[in-house]
């Protein structure tokens, strides 16, 4: 469990802490600005918590991790079935577990059960993978927690997850031939779901999540056959979001301000805390403040890389890139949405947005991290002086 003597802590990767630390901390204060009820408090407890739980994996061999994944696999089918029964709605959707006062929304924790368990599944399957009888067992594995998390219904994080699984089996190997293949498949094959989403009376989405997509695609149309009526209803949230941060210009109106000409203080953005936060950055912080959110978010992402680089193994490789692409894909949906250059949907910006299972998620994804940068390949030079 702890391999002290193997661990190069000359390479603990503070920069890391670091920058999820100051992300995280921004991202309390812009929560307590939103206005939400306690909502920073609770928010700064779980930070603390999970930066000790992410002190705490860096130094617990990884190796040790993996050993239960398919255990891992099975407790996150069974918290996703468990959704069903006793699953609190909210939304249209039916997404969180609650215990007393505390919320769990398991969607959040399967994001990085999935990175580990395929980090050991394609780990051990390394050199059969581009086997037809392990691509069809990934792709079965992979489609049973995609399923419930899409009837959930939450579509948003089904796509980031189909996304995360695309790098994760691409990084461990798939060969060139059958990729080739599969986009020769699944691009005419997106291209007619798409056709078929919308249509008339299709029953492949929900309702609301067809209308998001058509308030996006006709945003700008003079279609009469299309309802502007609704397309201006449906495109209100993202309009006001782009309005507030084009009204922050460099500097912003800063944190708590009490400005009448405000999109937060009129009350004109629901749920301001979760999925519009990066709204509320550009107008309080103005353009500086939303500009340090990118460059933390890519300078998180650069850093898992950079870890990756130098794993030891493939399951290392693999955990690191795919929490590189968790943050970088989910931050880019969520503040296109807030910019309006993708359609609405839900979902919380990393480390910034209010959600304690989002932010222990990543905390408990980036402790893991943390160990697989102190477990690096020596170098040669490291090599050569054990040597002499």
């Amino acid at each position: 469990m702890f391999r002290f003597k193997e661990y190069r802590f000359k390479y603990y990767d503070f920069r890391l802490i670091l920058f999820i630390t100051a992300l995280s901390i921004l991202g309390v204060m812009v929560i307590g600005s939103a206005g939400a009820d306690n909502d920073d408090k609770k928010q700064f407890i779980c930070f603390l918590v999970g930066l000790v739980i992410m002190v705490f994996l860096s130094i617990v061999d990884y190796h040790f991790i993996l050993k239960f994944s398919w255990l891992m696999y099975i407790f996150n089918i069974g918290l996703l079935l468990l959704l069903k029964f006793i699953g609190e709605k909210g939304g249209g959707a039916q997404r969180w577990i609650r215990f007393g006062s505390i919320g769990i929304q398991p969607s959040e924790l399967a994001k990085i059960i999935l990175i580990l368990f395929f980090a050991k599944f394609f780990q051990k399957y390394q050199e059969k993978l581009n086997t037809i009888q392990v691509i069809i067992a990934s792709i079965g594995l992979f489609g049973v927690p995609l399923y419930l998390v899409y009837k959930q219904p939450d579509l948003s994080t089904s796509v980031v997850i189909i996304l995360l699984f695309c790098v994760m089996i691409y990084v461990a190997g798939l060969s060139y031939a059958i990729i080739g293949s599969l986009l020769a498949i699944a691009l005419p094959a997106g291209s007619f779901l798409l056709y078929k989403i919308l249509q008339p009376g299709q029953q492949i989405i929900g309702d609301y999540q067809k209308n998001r997509l058509l308030g996006f695609l006709y945003q700008n149309s003079d279609n009469p056959n299309i309802d502007l009526a609704m397309i201006n209803e449906i495109n209100y949230q993202q309009k006001n979001s782009v309005l507030a941060i084009g009204s922050g210009q460099l500097w912003g109106k800063g944190l708590n301000n009490n400005t009448i000409a405000s999109v937060k203080n009129g009350n004109f953005i629901s749920e301001p805390q979760t999925d519009f936060i990066y709204s509320i950055v550009g107008e309080e912080l103005g353009f500086v403040g939303a500009a340090a959110v990118i460059i933390l978010l890519l300078l998180i992402s650069l850093e898992c890389l950079w870890i990756a680089k130098h794993a030891k193994d493939l399951s290392g490789k693999i955990i690191c890139v795919g929490m590189a692409s968790l943050i970088a894909l989910q931050g880019f949906v969520n503040m296109g949405v807030a910019t309006w250059i993708l359609p609405n949907t839900g979902l919380t910006l990393p480390f910034v947005s209010y959600g304690m299972s989002s932010l222990m998620s990543l905390m408990i994804g980036m402790g893991i991290v943390l160990n697989i940068g102190i477990q690096r390949e020596p170098t040669f030079k490291e090599v050569l002086y054990t040597d002499e």
